[in-house]
């Protein structure tokens, strides 16, 4: 077999890991709800949990609700 075998010490590897570049997604990346980005049901729940939580800071006198699991 022909080919070139690169060979990377942990070194650079580690320096790669903190680049600017590795962590800004490839701009042709393709959306995928769930896998490259948040599923739609997921930005649904983090809605109403922010929703939830800016009515509760709005009223401090009340006490908090405990729901049966």
């Amino acid at each position: 077999l022909a080919g070139t075998h690169i060979i990377y010490d942990h070194k650079f590897l580690l320096e790669c890991k903190n680049s600017p570049v590795a962590r800004t997604p490839p701009c042709c990346l393709p959306q995928i709800p769930g896998v490259t980005s948040l599923a739609q049901s997921s930005l649904v729940k983090l809605e109403e949990l922010k929703e939830q939580n800016e009515s509760k800071e709005a009223m401090p006198g009340e006490q908090p609700r405990h729901t049966a699991p």
